[in-house]
Formats: C-alpha cells, structure tokens, sequence
C-alpha cells in the first residue's frame, strides 16, 4: 500500500490532519492482502469513540412502492416492476406494533420511512402522531424519520413530536447523480439535510455503493457526507432488484465493503457508520468483521427485503464482544433470551394441522418448502436475488424481530 495504514489512524487519534482523498482512495483499493491491516486500523478509530458497542435500529415501512419517483436502484420508483409489498400508510396502532417489536427485538432507534417525493402535511400529521405514540409507550427511543423531501416548516414540527434524526441519502456522488435519477437534483437531497440540521435534528445521511460509481466518487461521496457533517451514515450496497434497471447488476464483493466501510471510517472518523441494506446479500461471511470499523446495522429486514433472521443478527453481536448501545446489559440480563433461546426448529416444522407437506417458514408463514408463499425466507432465496419481504408492516405475518 502507498499509504501506512496504521500510521494515519495515528495521526488521526493524535489530532492531526484528517484522512485526505488520495489517503482515502489509497484504502479503497489495498490489495486483499491488507484487508486485515486496514481492519486493524480502522477499527483503532471505532474503539476510540464507540468502544465496543453498536447501534441497533429498526426499520418501520410505513407506506410501500406507489413512488413517483425514478431512482434507478430502487424497488418502490416509478417504472419499477420489482414484485414487492405496496401499501399506502399503516394506521398509528399498527406503526406502533410494529415499532414494538423491533425494540423488544433489542432496537434502541426505530426508523420510520414512507415511499414519496415527500410529506405532504397530513403526512407530518401521521407522522408526528407516531412519533408522539412511540416516544409515550417506550422510554429512550429514538426515533429517525425519512419521508423524502422537506418543505419548509415541515422538519420543526417533526422536531417538536420528538424526531430525533432524518433520515436523506445524498446515495452517490453529485457528479454521478443524474446517472441514477432524474426526477429530483442532487442539491434537493442536500436542501432537505439543511432543513433537518437547521430545525435541530440530527442529520442522516449516506449513500448507495455498487451504482456504477468510480472509486473516486466514492470517496468524493464520503467527503460530501463529511462536510456536510452527517451524524450517521448508512452504507448501502445496491440490491439488484428484478424489475428495476439495475437488475443483474453486480459491482460488489465482500472485501470491497469491508474497505469501503473502513474507508468511511477513516474519513469520518467520529460519525456511526452504519451497515445498511445489502449487508447480507454482499458482505456475506464477513458481516462480523465489517463490524470492527462499522458501529451500527440494521435488525432484521428491510424496506422491500428480507434480512437475515433476527435472532442471527444479536447472536453475532453477542459472540463477537460487541454490546448493544443503549442496552448494554441486553445480552447478560435476560431482556433478549425470548429471542436468543427461540429455536428455528418450531419455525420449519412440518404443519401438521394443514398439511403433511407445509412447511413453517423461518418468516413465521406456511407454505410448501418454505420460500413460496412467503416471497422467499432470507436463508432460502436464490443468492444472487434479494428476498422480497412478505413480513412486519403490510402484512399479516409477524415482524423479523
């Protein structure tokens, strides 16, 4: 490598320059050799300021697809034919179900999103009922809203219902946005995280990998996020839905997120980094190291897909030595056992009740050789196809929590 890895995590511990772009790109492509050495030193960063603890939160699809919109990547746009849940609102009792069962999953954030260009006010409405709902029945939840693009006066209200963070992804570099849509400009993703900062709510934003970007808009990317001093920066790594144009597309391996990742740390060095969709589907068997320089995931599923199974997520928390922020006794007090002890044996039983031949999914639905009538239980879709979620909010089936 052309830069010591190990070296610039010092400089930087020590209160010296920051990562600079040649630095940063430098980590993007080391050599697999050294995915190890960068770990190593990226993860110096993550342990000075968040020790061993990682930011569990939640994901509540609050409306699905009926987009109008055109992100390219994205299974909710206009002109997607991707076959996933469409819904418009949920009701506030059923938001709040839902947001319950995240947090008695071991979520401390519960991230509310709506399909849209943005929130009308009777959509603020909605939401700040919501907020107010949750924020009444759990005590210390946060509570992130992403509901596209704000006009003014929209962010104060949400922060006067107690939002805590919004949630808008600038997704990739200004100089790479009109590639992956053209319904809205990149300064428009930038004007909504102003709002949100200017109403006193902290921002939340990052960005899609695996759109065809070059290395060096992602790192242009990571530097945009940095100066636009984004508290928490989800990384996506793009889900190639069938139905949008970004099908079969495939631009990612296991060790180009873990460097990815960590070159997000070197860049923003005190900001949650945060393993967002795809993490699955693309890290794969290195979830548990990406977590050495990340320090927040999502639990279980996402908007449009199926994640891995929840109790999946906490036991490689637990057997990694990470804690969960906000709960850091959750794994030694008996507050997660319903989860951690749950058997997924119950969950591919055979029905008998029905039928010899039905099975029980690990998405809690019947269906013959689980993975039919379910959409595809995460650890039985096809490896190169995201299970589309046919569970949690929209449905009848309890939530991946």
């Amino acid at each position: 490598m052309t830069t010591n890895v190990d070296d610039l995590a010092t400089r930087i511990l020590d209160g010296g320059p920051g990562s600079t772009e040649a630095e940063a790109l430098a980590v993007l492509q080391a050599p697999d050799a050294d995915l190890m050495a960068v770990v190593a030193a990226a993860g110096r960063l993550r342990r000075a300021h968040f020790g061993n603890t990682v930011k569990v939160n939640y994901l509540v699809n609050l409306k699905s697809g009926l987009c109008p919109e055109n992100c390219n990547y994205c299974s909710q746009a206009m002109g997607s034919d991707a076959p996933i849940l469409k819904y418009s609102w949920l009701s506030q009792d059923e938001a709040l179900r839902q947001a319950g069962a995240g947090l008695a999953g071991g979520a401390t954030r519960v991230c509310m999103v709506s399909s849209g260009r943005g929130p009308s006010e009777r959509d603020i409405d909605r939401v700040v009922g919501m907020t107010e709902a949750i924020k009444s029945a759990y005590d210390g939840v946060e509570v992130c809203a992403c509901l596209g693009l704000l006009k003014d006066g929209q962010a104060e209200r949400l922060k006067d219902a107690g939002v805590d963070a919004y949630n808008h992804n600038i997704n990739t570099a200004e100089s790479h946005h009109e590639n992956i849509v053209q319904t809205h400009t990149y300064a428009d993703r930038v004007d909504t995280i102003g709002k949100a900062k200017a109403a006193g709510i902290s921002p939340c934003s990052g960005l899609i990998a695996g759109l065809g970007e070059t290395d060096e808009q992602l790192v242009e990317a990571l530097f945009a996020l940095r100066d636009l001093e984004s508290d928490s920066i989800p990384v996506n790594f793009l889900m190639p839905f069938d139905g949008t144009p970004y099908e079969n597309t495939w631009e990612l391996s296991p060790t180009r997120c873990v460097k990815i990742l960590a070159m997000a740390r070197f860049v923003c060095p005190d900001r949650e980094i945060r393993i967002a969709a795809g993490r699955e589907m693309h890290l794969r068997s290195l979830q548990a190291l990406a977590l050495q320089v990340a320090n927040s995931f999502f639990l279980g599923d996402y908007l449009t897909s199926e994640g891995q199974d929840a109790r999946a997520d906490l036991e490689m928390l637990r057997d990694n030595g990470f804690v969960i922020l906000g709960n850091e006794e959750a794994f030694t007090d008996g507050s997660l056992d319903h989860v951690l002890d749950a058997t997924m044996a119950a969950a591919h039983a055979a029905d008998t009740a029905d039928s010899a031949d039905a099975v029980v999914g690990a998405c809690g639905s019947a269906s013959a050789g689980c993975g039919t009538g379910c959409g595809g239980c995460g650890s039985h879709a096809p490896a190169d196809k995201p299970a589309i979620r046919r569970r949690g909010a929209g449905t009848e089936v309890p939530a991946n929590a």
